[in-house]
């Protein structure tokens, strides 16, 4: 018994670490976008001042490598990802969300088109965040944009490799 445990542990550690991943990119992406930081500059700073504490989730190698996997691949495709976010809600420019919805829209919207994480997956972490760090409404209006985001997805299938 002891040992399905075990196993279970090992499978389900990935999947806690991309969540933290996420809130690390969160993090680093609201900074940058807020406060004008250069979002390497912000990881970096994030990085070595967890640097010792063994119960931050930034010393976790899993962790680490898919934060910097997720910033840098939503810097490099910036206006490519808020044009697209446009598309996907209209009604509510991207200059306009509050910089928590935003960024969370474009961790998720990044790991579909990146073919990351599931779809699945990446809109239930963007939800499950969203009622963490957003306003009240945020759960409701990231499922809402992110479904409008998979549907584009899906009928352009533009998922990138």
């Amino acid at each position: 018994m002891w040992g399905w445990r075990y196993e279970h542990w090992r499978e389900r550690a990935p999947v806690k670490a991309k969540r933290e991943a996420r809130i690390l990119a969160l993090q680093v992406l609201y900074e940058a976008d807020t406060a004008q930081h250069q979002a390497g500059e912000v990881l970096q700073r994030h990085l070595r001042d967890c640097t010792g504490d063994p119960d931050n989730p930034a010393n976790n190698v899993t962790t680490r490598d898919y934060a910097i996997r997720l910033i840098s691949g939503i810097v490099k495709n910036l206006a490519e990802l808020d044009n697209f976010l446009g598309q996907c809600a209209p009604d509510f420019p991207v200059s306009n969300l509050s910089p928590i919805d935003r960024n969370i829209l474009r961790v998720a919207v990044y790991e579909m088109r990146a073919n990351l994480a599931p779809v699945r997956v990446a809109v239930n972490e963007a939800v499950e965040i969203a009622k963490q760090y957003g306003s009240d409404t945020s759960p409701r209006f990231v499922n809402g944009a992110l479904g409008a985001a998979v549907a584009r997805l899906s009928a352009a299938h533009e998922l990138m490799a």
